[in-house]
């Protein structure tokens, strides 16, 4: 047994378990279990992180025609959350919200892109605390927080980063790379042959050897599932009659990958004491055959297809398998959980908007752990309290909808409700005072992009163009425009 290993015994807890398996929010119904064994040394951490993944695009979330057994395998050793919903619908902020444990609208991190600024110098991460309080700390694949010597993942908490800097890059060896899609191991490019998904697959496995008996701490931040829908030979071969090949073969390496690593903590004797979060890192993207089931909207939008993402969080040692946690959860708890998770104090200068989850998963807590969440971007934000949720369109309006019985978001209940309307929009506008002006924007074009999309949906209607490349797409007139 590997000597990071000490255990002690916990008195045993009873498990109150529905005939499914589904843990219900109210206490009679019960929660998550906790096994009699728990560990007294520090866990390994794993983040994954996939990107742009349609809700319902894995085995584990229900789909029939994309096969992820061994990201089901994770699900299964622990908890599904199905409420859970990550900071921002789009991929940057997203990540800056995850990684800093706090809305990233805080310090001005709010539209897509970086704005040639990044994260904030002043902004801890999560691999600062765990690198000062003695993790080997490691990020691997898509970065996209900023390309300055100041926004490095080195520089930002991690010994090690294997990736590169951008938000996309060709899934192949490029001849004559930038400085930003360059494959890269701590600034020095990386000449590689082969496939991005299983290069970033085969360097987690080797940092783990590496680790030794040194607990962990790593960010694996694939760029799977986003364009381009780039896949292997073997793999198109092997889904050539599938609806989604492109998708479904992405979707294949990405679980292979995700599977080597798991393998190689079993064979080290690791599995049982690692803490494995897996997420996507936003909803699917209209452009890479993603699903996203009965969930409206998509990437870059505020309906639920643009930020509630499958989630899930594996720790053999200390939660109960097979389970599922309906309470609202976000992105924003990783931090908190895993240095709860750690025994790590929180510094006292650190302000965090998560919550730590373990108590729910242990039966300690009930009910939601938030009973509210914000989105905002720009011209577009909603915000989440209890299960209300209104969406706000500047120089438009809002709609309210009920999502315990209307997940699809197609019954305003603005006008049906003004009382209740009133009191969401007051909870968003305390809410937006704190925080600050976002420090850049995502361009005209495409903001009017955004614009349209919300607009007809939050009418019901047909989204006549979705990217300023679409047939049709046409400029917002001028009296629409700040």
């Amino acid at each position: 047994m590997n000597n990071k290993w000490i255990k002690c015994f916990l008195p045993s807890l009873a498990l109150i378990a529905s005939c499914n398996g589904t843990v219900r929010k109210e206490k009679e119904q019960s929660a998550i279990n906790i096994n009699k064994e728990s560990i007294e040394v520090s866990p390994n951490i794993i983040v994954i992180l996939a990107d742009d993944a349609g809700y319902i695009d894995f085995g584990f979330m229900g789909s029939e025609d994309l096969k992820t057994p061994n990201i089901d395998k994770i699900a299964n050793r622990g908890v599904k959350f199905t409420d859970a919903h990550v900071s921002s619908t789009v991929c940057a902020p997203s990540r800056a919200g995850l990684i800093t444990g706090k809305y990233q609208q805080r310090f001005g991190f709010e539209a897509n892109g970086t704005g040639g600024l990044g994260l904030s110098d002043d902004v801890e991460t999560i691999a600062d605390v765990f690198k000062e309080n003695g993790y080997n700390t490691y990020a691997l694949g898509k970065w996209h927080l900023g390309g300055d010597n100041s926004d490095h993942p080195n520089q930002r908490g991690f010994n090690e980063f294997y990736g590169f800097l951008a938000g996309s890059r060709s899934y192949f060896p490029i001849e004559n790379p930038s400085k930003d899609v360059m494959l890269q191991h701590n600034g020095d490019r990386v000449v590689f042959d082969g496939y991005m998904t299983d290069i970033l697959g085969d360097q987690s496995v080797k940092y783990v050897e590496e680790s030794g008996d040194k607990p962990f701490f790593m960010y694996l931040s694939y760029n799977a599932v986003h364009t381009p829908m780039h896949a292997k030979k073997e793999d198109l071969e092997k889904f050539k009659n599938h609806p989604r090949k492109e998708l479904a073969a992405m979707t294949w390496s990405l679980d292979e990958n995700v599977g080597k690593l798991v393998s190689k903590l079993e064979a080290l004797g690791e599995l049982e004491n690692t803490l494995i979060y897996f997420l996507s890192d936003n909803g699917g993207a209209h452009n890479n055959q993603s699903k996203a089931g009965r969930l409206k909207g998509w990437k870059g939008n505020e309906f639920e297809g643009g930020h509630r993402v499958p989630f899930v969080i594996s720790w053999p040692k200390v939660l109960s398998k097979g389970e599922s946690f309906d309470g609202l959860t976000s992105s924003l708890d990783i931090f908190v959980t895993s240095l709860a998770a750690a025994n790590i104090e929180k510094p006292k200068d650190l302000d965090l908007d998560g919550i730590n989850l373990l108590p729910f998963l242990k039966n300690e807590k009930y009910g939601d752990p938030h009973d509210q969440l914000f989105w905002k971007k720009l011209e577009n934000s909603a915000a989440r309290v209890g299960d209300y949720k209104i969406i706000n369109l500047d120089d438009y309006g809002s709609v309210m909808y009920n999502l315990s019985d209307d997940i699809g978001e197609t019954k305003d209940l603005s006008k049906i409700d003004p009382d209740k309307f009133k009191k969401l929009l007051g909870v968003y506008n305390n809410w937006k005072i704190g925080l600050m002006s976002p420090l850049w924007s995502e361009g005209k074009e495409w903001m009017d992009v955004t614009y349209h999309i919300h607009k007809q949906l939050m009418e019901n209607k047909e989204v006549n163009y979705k990217s300023i490349w679409d047939n049709g797409f046409k400029e917002r007139p001028a009296n629409e425009r700040h």
